[in-house]
């Protein structure tokens, strides 16, 4: 117990901005998965005047995928750091975290949700930060 409490303490800022991404992405695709059709409705709204309007399910599926994927690889990075001290699967799931974050910022600029835009760019920072501490 002695040794958990010391790698946590070896490195709290990036096990917590791994904990912060992990929850914030599962618990976004299980939102998507429980929700599945109040999402689509929304987004199918959110995005009609766009040139996305006809692929809402589609792209909806694909950053479900991601969100899920980038979720367990950063519960996947706390477990490889507290026994590791490795934190190889950290920094391959909190670049991948900024990267389905870019898709979601974009998805937002074409629809001009600019405040939802403005949202993602905080997730985006914290992402950027935990990346540079992981390196």
């Amino acid at each position: 117990m002695e040794y958990l409490y010391k790698i946590g303490m070896s490195h709290p800022a990036e096990l917590l901005i791994l904990a912060f991404l992990a929850i914030t992405f599962i618990q976004s695709g299980i939102d998507k998965i429980t929700d599945w059709n109040g999402n689509v409705t929304f987004l199918k709204a959110h995005f009609s005047k766009t040139i996305l309007k006809n692929k809402v399910p589609l792209l909806l599926g694909v950053i479900l995928i991601f969100e899920i994927i980038t979720g367990l690889l950063n519960v996947i990075g706390i477990v490889m750091i507290f026994i590791y001290e490795n934190s190889f699967f950290g920094l391959l799931s909190t670049i991948l975290a900024a990267k389905v974050l870019l898709a979601l910022l974009l998805g937002q600029r074409i629809a001009k949700d600019y405040a939802g835009a403005m949202t993602i760019a905080v997730y985006f920072i914290i992402a950027i930060i935990g990346i540079i501490l992981l390196e």
